[in-house]
């Protein structure tokens, strides 16, 4: 795996690997950009709006059309780059995780019922066109991962690494987190921001979370700041954060 970040936290500051935020990334979202080479204009990359679900190793599934053009470009050339982005980035899309994964999409003769079940739980309304029999699964066989993880942070992820990392286990509940940090809690991170990250905040919004730690961006004196501050703990729940940020909270008034 090679990571290169110009404005990556101190190494002493723990935080999940690019690996585990790919794999986070792609369990959180469903829909991707498909890019293929195009049979009617040798050279050029045609690029398609696609649904996907993950399979156990994480590599992307398709259920698409013989008719479709992509489909198309996939049995001649088998070679695609499917773009994840981070949803609801509103006016700040390059400030947003975001991955690009390149491999061989090939169709899965024989889908297994854990395929078929994996891709409705993502797609319910693919019931209605899955039995067809112009549709058939594609599966993206991951070489290479880039992944960037917002300014200054990307790196490519070996496909091995990809395969083998877990999403992160507050990726269902982090934003629920963020937010009630946010509007109930704003004095606490501004002492959290304070105590454990050395910032002189006015103000500090907490705006990414996972189970080794979160990110606050501060309002101060000298501008806008960020900082990553670790939990002293792994958490792996609502509950274990909002313990541990509460500790948190009393470390920092005692000052």
């Amino acid at each position: 795996m090679t990571e290169h970040a110009s404005s990556a936290p101190p190494s002493d500051v723990p935080e999940p690997s690019h690996a585990e935020r790919a794999r986070t990334l792609l369990a959180a979202e469903s829909v991707g950009t498909l890019a293929t080479q195009s049979t009617r204009h040798p050279g050029w990359p045609f690029a398609s709006v696609m649904p996907y679900a993950l399979m156990a190793d994480g590599s992307p599934l398709f259920l698409i059309s013989g008719m479709a053009i992509h489909t198309q470009n996939l049995v001649a050339d088998p070679r695609a780059s499917l773009l994840v982005m981070q949803s609801g980035s509103g006016s700040d899309p390059l400030g947003a995780p975001r991955a690009t994964l390149l491999g061989h999409a090939r169709r899965v003769d024989h889908a297994g019922e854990a395929a078929r079940q994996a891709y409705l739980d993502r797609h319910p309304s693919a019931r209605h066109w899955i039995g067809f029999s112009d549709f058939s699964f594609f599966q993206l066989e991951v070489t290479h991962l880039y992944f960037v993880g917002g300014f200054g942070v990307m790196g490519w992820v070996g496909a091995e690494d990809y395969a083998l990392a877990a999403p992160d286990p507050l990726a269902a509940v982090a934003a629920g987190i963020m937010d009630h940090m946010n509007a109930e809690h704003a004095d606490a991170l501004r002492e959290i921001a304070r105590h454990f990250a050395g910032l002189d905040a006015e103000e500090a919004t907490m705006v990414a979370c996972d189970r080794l730690g979160f990110v606050v961006r501060a309002r101060t004196a000298q501008g806008m700041k960020g900082a990553r501050i670790p939990f002293p703990r792994e958490v792996r729940s609502s509950d274990q954060a909002r313990e541990v940020l509460v500790a948190m909270t009393r470390e920092a008034r005692k000052g």
